[in-house]
């Protein structure tokens, strides 16, 4: 009997993919007088992971020829200062999305960050507006994660449609979004979340796993039905395996027995991570589009 080994669904080309179609719409735009498309990141305190995460943005959002602007913050900068500064960015015709990076300073209070922001601006897609119009149907700014997750879905499977799937975590940045957005592809869709039982049996029932509960390998092999597409969101950092002193990066999919099983899985690193930046581009591009009253063409 042989073994069955997933094909390992490669987020990096994909992602790759993603920015230069972006790219040469922001190029054909710029050709023909349109406006060039505008980032502004705004970035509270030091945190060295959210330092690399904006500067990989600012890369990313030059070389698809938008146009970056970044707003440091020291750590203590108040409440009332970043709410003045995102004011300033939403009467700034340059400035198309705005993005605050997460976490912030206890000083700040989040959800009236992104409750500021001009709906039509956000292009993390975490405003209340966004949020309902993903769950009622309507036209929205998608989060930046669950959007990369379905493109990988879609790249893998084409049409989703009464596909069962059960996406693990209720969060508002990922699993929630996910759900809406596998609604909306006509998928039969479980939520599963620390109180779900039997939540091996709940995994096993689905064509599609979405894991983003940020447990490190918490699925195992046998949750998981064969040939099924598994999908991992996690990023934890555990200790390496041949030196203690040193850390390693795994997702909330035990990945090397899984993919034993799975018909195709995510990697981590290399699979849903490099996919939400591109998305932040894309999203940008939509958001300029629909701002200055030209066609948005879906570059997904």
């Amino acid at each position: 009997m042989t073994t069955q080994q997933a094909k390992i669904i490669d987020g990096k080309a994909v992602a790759e993919a993603l920015r230069a179609t972006v790219a040469s719409r922001v190029a054909v735009l710029k050709a023909n007088g349109g406006p060039t498309p505008g980032l502004a990141v705004v970035l509270v305190g030091s945190d060295p992971a959210s330092q690399v995460y904006v500067r990989n943005k600012n890369k990313q959002t030059l070389e698809a020829g938008m146009n970056s602007f970044e707003h440091p913050l020291p750590e203590d900068t108040s409440e009332a200062d970043v709410l003045a500064l995102v004011a300033a960015l939403n009467a700034d015709p340059k400035v198309n999305g705005i993005l605050v990076q997460l976490p912030l300073p206890k000083q700040i209070d989040a959800q009236k960050v992104i409750d500021a922001i001009d709906p039509a601006k956000d292009v993390d897609g975490f405003h209340p507006a966004n949020v309902g119009r993903l769950a009622t149907g309507g036209d929205a700014l998608v989060p930046c994660t669950p959007l990369g997750c379905l493109l990988l879905l879609k790249r893998e499977l084409g049409n989703l449609s009464g596909r069962k799937a059960i996406v693990l975590g209720r969060s508002n940045i990922v699993g929630k979004p996910m759900v809406q957005l596998l609604l909306r592809e006509s998928c039969t869709v479980t939520v599963a979340h620390s109180r779900t039982q039997d939540l091996p049996g709940e995994c096993r029932q689905a064509d599609i796993v979405v894991a983003a509960v940020g447990q490190p390998e918490m699925v195992k092999a046998d949750w998981i039905k064969p040939g099924a597409v598994v999908i991992d969101v996690g990023i934890n950092r555990v200790p390496s395996l041949t030196d203690p002193t040193k850390t390693r990066l795994v997702g909330d999919v035990a990945t090397a027995e899984v993919a034993k099983v799975a018909g195709a899985i995510t990697p981590v690193p290399g699979g849903v991570g490099p996919m939400t930046i591109a998305v932040l581009l894309r999203n940008t591009l939509e958001a300029c589009c629909r701002q200055n009253g030209l066609p948005f063409e879906e570059v997904l």
